[in-house]
C-alpha cells in the first residue's frame, strides 16, 4: 500500500477527489493535515481518514510547527504529501525530510500566475489559454519542478465562474493521475 497525506486549508474538493479516486487501489490517503479548521475535516470524516488540526499559532516557530506534523506523518509512513489547497508556505523541516516528495497543484499554467490568485490573475490578464499545473514544492512561491499540466482554451463567452469550473474540473482528473503516476513508476 503507497501512502499519501494530503494538506489542505480550505473546503478540499482536491482533497475528496483524491479520495474518490484511490478508494478502491493500492493507494492510500492516510492522513489530511490543516492549518484551519475547515471543511475539508468534513470530507475527512466522510471518507473516515485521519485528520489533524495543527494550528500555526500554537507553535514558537515555523521550524517547531513542521517538527510536529513530520512527527505526524511518520507516524503514517507517509510517501508522498499532497498540497491541495494548502496556502502556507513549506518550510526547511519539511523540504528536507520529503524531498522531492511533495506536489501541489496550482490553477494556473506555471510560470506564469504564480500565488493565491492565479485564477482571477491570469483571468484579468486576459490569457486566451488557461488551465492547471502539478509542480515539485520547493523553496519558493510556484516555483518547483513542473511535473504535469494541462488546459484549454478561453472562450468569449467565458466568466470568472466558467473559467474557475473548468479549472476544477480540471484539477480534480489531473492530480490524481500525476499521483498514481508518481507513486506506481
Amino acid at each position: 500500500m503507497r501512502k499519501i497525506a494530503v494538506f489542505a486549508s480550505g473546503s478540499g474538493t482536491n482533497f475528496e477527489a483524491i479520495c474518490e479516486s484511490f478508494k478502491n487501489s493500492n493507494i492510500c490517503v492516510s492522513v489530511l493535515i490543516t492549518d484551519k479548521l475547515c471543511y475539508a475535516i468534513e470530507r475527512a470524516k466522510k471518507y473516515n481518514i485521519d485528520y489533524y488540526y495543527v494550528n500555526p499559532k500554537e507553535y514558537n516557530s515555523k521550524e517547531d510547527y513542521e517538527t510536529y506534523i513530520s512527527s505526524i506523518l511518520e507516524k503514517y509512513d507517509i510517501e508522498l504529501i499532497c498540497l491541495a489547497g494548502y496556502m502556507r508556505y513549506i518550510g526547511t523541516v519539511l523540504l528536507n525530510k520529503y524531498d522531492n516528495k511533495i506536489i501541489n497543484i496550482h490553477p494556473a499554467l506555471l510560470p506564469s500566475f504564480k500565488g493565491a490568485h492565479g485564477i482571477s490573475d491570469a483571468f484579468n490578464f486576459g490569457a486566451k489559454v488557461m488551465g492547471v499545473t502539478v509542480h515539485y514544492v520547493d523553496n519558493g512561491v510556484d516555483t518547483g519542478k513542473i511535473i504535469d499540466q494541462d488546459s484549454f482554451h478561453v472562450e468569449d463567452s467565458d466568466t470568472l465562474e466558467s473559467v474557475e469550473e473548468k479549472i476544477h474540473e480540471i484539477e480534480h482528473k489531473l492530480y490524481p493521475r500525476v499521483i498514481a503516476k508518481i507513486l506506481e513508476g
